[in-house]
């Protein structure tokens, strides 16, 4: 081994004295199936106690006592595994509680067909997936097998995939959905007299009014179909923000923000002559609330902020900085590109003017997001774009638009991917939010508490409100050589900016390594993260006994 420079590859054996991935895998074991309030053995010392580390939830001391159990991998047994049942992509969907019943899509060309779906087209396979309704514990078992890539191999390896914040994996359900919309629904939508296009257009619909229900929306013309968040966010910016925002006034952003939701509000102020002002974290990742309530006033127009940070994971109090923002007359957009997939959103709830996210974060297929606006608010504010699809009328005199959503989506749309869309909120919605949020809570949780026992490393973002997400920093290594090296043992992870630079270079760093989770990563992935980790960190430490 060399003695000089960093070797991203891997000794084949650990240092003496740190722990085995078998005595990882019993750790884990021990820590999940442990009573609440039971002592549990710590990785290095288990014969000695030792100080309580960092506890993101505030109420768990890692390291001392389990969480209330949770049937996480690694626990004794699991629960027997879910039958796949049949899913129909023609079945209308669900309402979501206390919001108005569905009139179905209306077609130019079908005004006597009525809202029902379309039949699918005799002897046509239906896509089946394992929709799970789930009462007893959490089934990861049964959900990895839900997700073909998980079975790939990377450099000899399993894939360990990490890189959930970037990008989620796709269940069989939204492929099956996407293979089956091109053998026999495929057309464009709206307008054309015939069957294909009848079924094209029902499909797409019905995606609309299941993103609907997943946001609990008031009304499904209040779901617009983009390319993914950040056009989302444009399109606001390009629109709403050019016919309302003017000279001196203000916008509020954070800094916790991913650059999409901070590029096109600098554009927008240069050009109109407005102002950027920036809400400030303390050293956990934490928005100041004081020192956003200090920023409000008359001139504030728009307060654009991220539900949960990309880069460290932290959860903004959304809610109450709405509150505020309204309070003080300003508009509201909510970027929920990093919540959806982990956590509930209610729109109504909340209370933002819009809301958007990208289909590729929650289990969809990537060129396919939503911007969520308030119905008056959509109706009042011109389009961005003009094209086909967005008119009723066009002369040369004159141009009259469709009402929204349609006046949005200029051109033909991203329809497949829409109705794979479709079939991922329908898949996450039969495991069920909350016990995902749960589940990937008592993940962090365990992979925090080993994380911080790695010689040198130092996590980035410790807010006690936190989604799964782990920023870190090892001294004396490049983070793109911890990335090489974990990705020759085939683990995904994400080294870089994250395209959130303001928010770390607060914390005196360009970038970090960032493992992010998902509903289908387990114990054993932060098993075979934590033992690479320490591998790697102990090469330095080989060297110069070496030398």
């Amino acid at each position: 081994m060399s003695t000089n420079a960093f070797d991203p590859g891997l000794p084949d054996e650990l240092p003496e004295g740190w722990p085995e991935i078998e005595t990882l895998a019993r750790l884990a074991n021990e820590f999940f199936s442990a009573k609440p309030g039971e002592t549990v053995p710590d990785a290095h010392t288990p014969a000695s106690p030792e100080p309580a580390n960092f506890d993101l939830n505030g109420d768990v001391p890692l390291g001392r006592s389990a969480p209330s159990p949770v049937a996480l991998p690694g626990a004794s047994e699991l629960q027997a595994l879910i039958d796949a049942i049949p899913f129909s992509p023609f079945a209308p969907p669900a309402a979501a509680p206390g919001t108005p019943a569905s009139t179905g899509p209306s077609f130019y060309f079908m005004e006597q067909a009525g809202p029902g779906p379309v039949t699918p087209p005799p002897g046509a396979a239906t896509p089946q997936a394992s929709l799970h309704g789930f009462s007893g514990p959490f089934d990861v078992a049964s959900i990895r097998r839900d997700f073909p890539i998980l079975e790939e191999r990377v450099n000899g390896r399993q894939l360990v995939w990490l890189d959930n914040a970037a990008t989620t994996q796709k269940p069989r359900l939204v492929i099956d959905r996407l293979k089956y919309f091109y053998e026999h629904e495929n057309s464009n939508i709206h307008r054309a007299a015939h069957e294909l296009a009848a079924r094209a257009t029902d499909a797409y619909e019905s995606a609309r009014d299941k993103v609907r229900g997943f946001l609990n929306a008031g009304s499904s013309k209040e779901i617009v179909f983009v390319r993914g968040a950040t056009e989302a966010i444009n399109l606001v910016a390009q629109s709403w923000g050019r016919q309302h925002v003017g000279k001196d006034d203000e916008i509020i952003v954070s800094t916790l923000e991913h650059h999409a939701n901070i590029v096109p509000w600098q554009q927008l102020a240069t050009e109109k002559g407005a102002k950027l002002r920036v809400i400030p974290v303390d050293d956990s990742g934490q928005l100041l609330l004081d020192e956003y309530g200090k920023l409000l006033n008359s001139k504030t127009k728009l307060v654009a902020f991220t539900q949960v940070s990309n880069a460290l994971g932290t959860i903004t109090p959304a809610k109450q900085i709405i509150e505020a923002a309204h309070s003080a007359g300003a508009k509201v957009l909510l970027d929920g590109a990093q919540s959806v997939s982990h956590m509930a959103v209610n729109v109504q709830d909340l209370n933002p003017d819009w809301f958007v996210f990208s289909g590729h974060k929650v289990f969809g297929p990537t060129g396919i997001g939503v911007l969520y606006g308030k119905e008056a608010l959509l109706s009042e504010t011109q389009p961005w774009q003009g094209g086909g699809n967005m008119i009723q009328d066009v002369t040369f005199e004159r141009t009259i638009y469709q009402p929204a959503p349609n006046k949005f989506e200029a051109g033909t749309g991203n329809i497949a991917d829409a109705v794979g869309l479709g079939a991922a909120i329908d898949y996450v919605q039969s495991i069920g939010l909350d016990r995902i949020s749960e589940y990937e809570h008592q993940l962090l949780l365990y992979a925090t508490r080993f994380l911080q026992e790695i010689p040198g490393l130092r996590l980035i973002g410790t807010a006690k409100e936190k989604a799964g997400v782990l920023s870190f920093v090892v001294d004396g290594y490049r983070t793109e050589d911890i990335g090489s090296a974990l990705n020759r043992e085939g683990i995904a992870v994400r080294s870089g900016h994250h395209c959130a630079q303001p928010i770390l270079r607060r914390f005196g760093v360009e970038s970090s390594v960032r493992p992010s989770l998902a509903l289908y990563n387990t114990c054993a992935d932060i098993d075979a993260l934590i033992s690479a980790l320490l591998r790697i960190t102990s090469q330095r430490a080989f060297a110069t006994q070496r030398t």
